[in-house]
């Protein structure tokens, strides 16, 4: 158990540099690409919840979360792709 805590410990220090990422980012695709990694962060820690509260529906959450953080991702770079910068 301790192990799954202490990676989750890890998971949001990168998120932390993710977000300074996020907001230095010198182009608008660098800001996507840095939502995506926030995304895939959250759904690793949900992951990571569902080991160590032994709640396996959390699961389920994580990977609904997954297709629509894809989805969502996809939609924001076609936008951005068609009208230009934000």
């Amino acid at each position: 158990m301790m192990v799954y805590q202490w990676a989750l410990a890890v998971i949001a220090l990168y998120a932390v540099a993710v977000v300074v990422r996020i907001m230095m980012g010198p182009t608008i695709w660098d800001r996507l690409l840095g939502l995506n990694m926030i995304s895939a962060k959250i759904i690793l820690s949900i992951v990571l919840l569902a080991l160590i509260l032994d709640l396996p529906f959390l699961l389920d959450i994580a990977l609904v979360y997954s297709v629509l953080g894809f989805i969502g991702t996809v939609l924001i770079a076609r936008f951005i792709e068609r009208s230009g910068d934000l």
